[in-house]
């Protein structure tokens, strides 16, 4: 389980991806390097608003951004995500548990009952 010391990077990390933008961006970032230009271009936003959009990835630890002359190149950090799935496989395993738990209770309910009628009778 993510130790609660992980809770404000967590927090950021689920406001962060709270976002449709964002998410689409990081979609575009997990195929390679982006720049800035091209990471705003599927959006009808400014280019402004995109670079406000890629500094909270980046705040978030999720993209890590190179200058190369005038260009800025956004890469993926995939590595906060992991943090994420982690506390999410905790939930996946509990819900998981629970179904497993419903199916049996289930199973036994059908096995335990006399059979339905088929309606083929007269």
């Amino acid at each position: 389980m993510v130790e609660q010391t992980d809770a404000p990077r967590l927090d950021a990390l689920f406001h962060t991806l709270g976002d449709a933008t964002r998410r689409r961006m990081l979609r575009e970032l997990a195929g390679g390097a982006r720049s800035v230009s091209e990471l705003a271009e599927p959006f009808t936003i400014s280019l402004a608003a995109a670079s406000k959009h890629i500094k909270v990835l980046e705040a978030a630890g999720l993209i890590r951004r190179e200058v190369r002359g005038r260009t800025h190149l956004c890469r993926l950090d995939p590595g906060p995500l992991a943090t994420a799935h982690e506390w999410l496989a905790f939930y996946e395993r509990f819900w998981t548990g629970r179904l497993d738990t419903l199916d049996r209770l289930l199973r036994a309910e059908d096995a335990a009952s006399p059979e339905a009628p088929t309606g083929d009778d007269p």
